[in-house]
């Protein structure tokens, strides 16, 4: 195959005081990239996150022996999520890869990702398996009771352990720079874009240097991103407060206003005025309600305008077929 008609293959690095790390992951890409030479060309793009260390400079001391490295530095730091869609923006691969710099993506595996999407997948999913020593008891439970959650709610089917290491066609990069959100779960638009998909095992490596980015507070607020992004249940959830209140006290009240002005008996009279007085107002409280369950219909299309995702996405052929 002649070097103009092999496939080009981004490798999208988002990076933030990943200056230990950086060598030894360009190491093992070069490595894995010499191998597939006669099938594929490649470009790395990374993605510079606001680092506060030699992050830069060693990425620049790789670009001068190396014309397939490209830097992309933000002038601030923007979260891991922007940086992602930024490297993807500006790939100009067939299909371009999204790694972590810290080599808990094992890039050994981008040969098996590569093979699926030969075989015609225009998303190739890295999931991560089961394993009790790369999280720990607590982070285990909150990741099952998370998808557990966010599968019961959302539009879509989020799959559990599947990671940001993932495959994407040039016909998906294509779709995906459509999304506007600011607010984004990068993973949870592409799987909300369709297109034929598989996954890939994989077993986690072990940081190799400093601390992982995504503390407690940093994965609430990525699981918090992701609910009200890809459900309106949060936005309804008042709503259907209000009607269960409602059912529950309409009736209720009723029964003690007729059976305490109308029929008389002893059961009605033995109730105060101030425990009528609280049904009276929690029924109150749930027409409240109900009626913010409304208006939260109109605030949801208001976001899916403002949103400005697509109306549909089509299953375009690849370009080289």
């Amino acid at each position: 195959m002649s070097p103009t008609r092999r496939p080009l293959i981004s490798v999208i690095v988002p990076a933030k005081n990943e200056a230990d790390n950086l060598h030894e992951l360009y190491r093992r890409l070069i490595k894995v990239f010499k191998k597939l030479e006669k099938q594929y060309r490649y470009e790395f793009i990374f993605v510079d996150d606001g680092s506060t260390d030699k992050s830069v400079k060693v990425i620049q001391s790789i670009e001068k022996y190396d014309n397939n490295i490209r830097l992309i530095r933000l002038a601030r730091n923007f979260g891991k999520e922007i940086a992602t869609t930024a490297g993807l923006h500006k790939a100009k691969g067939q299909a371009a890869i999204m790694i972590d710099a810290d080599l808990q993506h094992p890039p050994e595996v981008i040969p098996r990702l590569l093979k699926k999407w030969s075989e015609g997948y225009d998303v190739v999913i890295g999931r991560r398996q089961a394993s009790k020593s790369y999280d720990n008891i607590l982070k285990r439970t909150m990741s099952r009771w998370f998808y557990s959650l966010i599968n019961r709610i959302s539009m879509i089917e989020i799959v559990p352990r599947a990671t940001d290491f993932r495959l994407l066609d040039r016909v998906v990069l294509r779709e995906f720079s459509r999304f506007t959100e600011h607010n984004r779960m990068t993973r949870g638009l592409i799987d909300w874009l369709g297109f034929s998909r598989t996954y890939v095992d994989f077993e986690p490596a072990k940081r190799l240097h400093g601390q992982a980015a995504y503390t407690y507070r940093a994965l609430l607020k990525l699981a918090v991103t992701t609910i009200t992004s890809l459900s309106f249940f949060p936005l309804k959830l008042a709503g259907y407060l209000g009607v269960l209140i409602v059912i529950t006290s309409g009736p209720l009240g009723l029964f003690i206003f007729i059976d305490r002005f109308i029929v008389h008996s002893k059961f009605g009279t033995s109730i105060t005025g101030t425990a009528f007085l609280a049904v009276m107002l929690l029924f109150l409280i749930g027409i409240v309600l109900s009626c913010l369950g409304l208006m939260a219909l109109y605030i949801a299309d208001i976001y899916g305008e403002v949103a400005n995702r697509p109306l549909y996405v089509e299953k375009r052929r690849r370009d080289n077929e």
